[in-house]
């Protein structure tokens, strides 16, 4: 079934020119299942997003992944796995098993991943306004902050 896009905010394989001609004149585009699977994406993001924000205050322990205490990438996990997604266990393999996208493209409930070099160290769920939900280190617990970093990679769950 195809999903009825309008184009003003979309460039697909018709072209550029194309797609802003149609837009000049009210068009629409047809892309087959690309609104679903996008509303999809964005509802499963916000469900974790709401997950991760209701665990404020729980201890951070390492290794644990809920449902009273996390680490960092056990909260990331616990919270897509209760949004419906699937992720595996550490930050690493969680960078790994996600699209990369850039920060200019980062949305709400997209994984944020801290890296020194090419390694991930730690991740937390991207909230909007440059904050993040994570549970950052021993002594602390879950809690909304500022990225506080430039070095961070963004990664969306498919």
């Amino acid at each position: 079934m195809a999903a009825q896009i309008h184009v003003p905010f979309l460039l697909t394989r018709a072209g550029a020119v194309s797609a802003l001609t149609l837009a000049a004149v009210g068009g629409s585009v047809l892309v087959p299942g690309a609104a679903s699977e996008a509303l999809a994406a964005t509802a499963h993001a916000n469900k974790a997003l709401q997950v991760a924000s209701s665990k404020k205050g729980a201890p951070y322990k390492y290794g644990a992944s809920g449902p009273s205490r996390f680490d960092c990438s056990g909260l990331t996990l616990y919270s897509y796995k209760k949004a419906g997604k699937k992720l595996p266990r550490t930050a690493q393999q969680q960078f790994n098993k996600t699209r990369h996208v850039s920060a200019s493209s980062r949305q709400r409930g997209d994984l944020v991943f801290f890296h020194s070099g090419s390694s991930v160290y730690h991740v937390g769920i991207y909230a909007g306004s440059g904050k993040i939900w994570h549970s950052p280190k021993s002594g602390s617990w879950v809690k909304l902050e500022k990225i506080w970093t430039k070095r961070v990679w963004y990664g969306r769950v498919r």
